[in-house]
């Protein structure tokens, strides 16, 4: 069984996030970027599928600009085998991206997909949902559990009333949620061989793919800033306060 896996470049977690001055975006400039979270669980799924013998190959697969290829070889360190780059300077929406996946899955006969359920940047929560419907396969969402044998997958998936368990054949596409795994931190051997494993380095227009936008943002802001909390001294002064400054009563 052959596993490809979709990582994003993002700012990194950890980063507190700036607007620009003119409200078009995010302002990323000397700004720390990772891999998105959710994929990095999706790749210690895929990785885990393999070390138990149910997995042939690891793929990973990003799309993005040059710097993309740090982001892979942080993939490469914690164990997937090869990694694919889609070089692109463009924010691509999911619709593009899984258009773009949907081709590498083709080129790599790929049994498995395995997609971080959103990105951090954007919580887009898409690409997953149309990659499986160019596809023409089955897809699971929101995976907290993922058992494969006898070229099924039974995923245990989060929804609203608590847990849900389907059966999927595959070839498939899987989302995963936080709840699916911890992943491994990349050892320093690991980190020195991901320099050796191959990394192929595609041209985004190479693989004639209409990426164009189909939305327009108009203006990005930062959430509006909460003010200080207050000690009072009794009841009665907060539920004056309550009254008169907050009006809630």
């Amino acid at each position: 069984m052959k596993i490809i896996v979709g990582i994003k470049r993002v700012v990194d977690f950890n980063v507190r996030i700036r607007v620009k001055s003119d409200g078009s975006g995010v302002d990323t400039t000397n700004v720390k970027m990772s891999m998105n979270p959710f994929d990095e669980i999706a790749l210690e799924e895929a990785i885990r599928l393999r070390e138990a013998g149910q997995a042939s190959e690891v793929v990973a697969v990003s799309i993005g600009p040059d710097q993309a290829q740090d982001t892979l070889r942080a993939a490469l360190a914690m164990g997937a085998d090869r990694g694919v780059l889609i070089k692109t300077d463009d924010v691509l929406e999911p619709l593009a991206v899984a258009k773009l996946l949907a081709i590498i899955a083709g080129e790599e006969k790929a049994d498995l997909v395995l997609l971080g359920k959103q990105a951090i940047d954007d919580d887009s929560n898409q690409t997953g949902q149309m990659l499986a419907g160019l596809l023409a396969q089955p897809q699971a969402t929101f995976a907290s559990k993922v058992t494969v044998s006898e070229g099924m997958v039974e995923v245990t998936r989060e929804i609203d009333g608590g847990l849900q368990t389907i059966n999927i054949p595959l070839p498939a596409v899987i989302t995963t949620d936080l709840r699916l795994n911890q992943p491994r931190y990349a050892s320093l051997p690991n980190i020195m061989k991901a320099k050796k494993k191959p990394l192929a380095v595609r041209d985004v227009g190479d693989l004639d793919v209409d990426t164009a936008p189909r939305l327009k943002v108009l203006k990005t802001e930062p959430p509006v800033q909460r003010k200080p909390g207050q000690l009072v001294g009794s009841v009665t002064e907060l539920v004056d306060k309550l009254k008169t400054e907050a009006g809630v009563i």
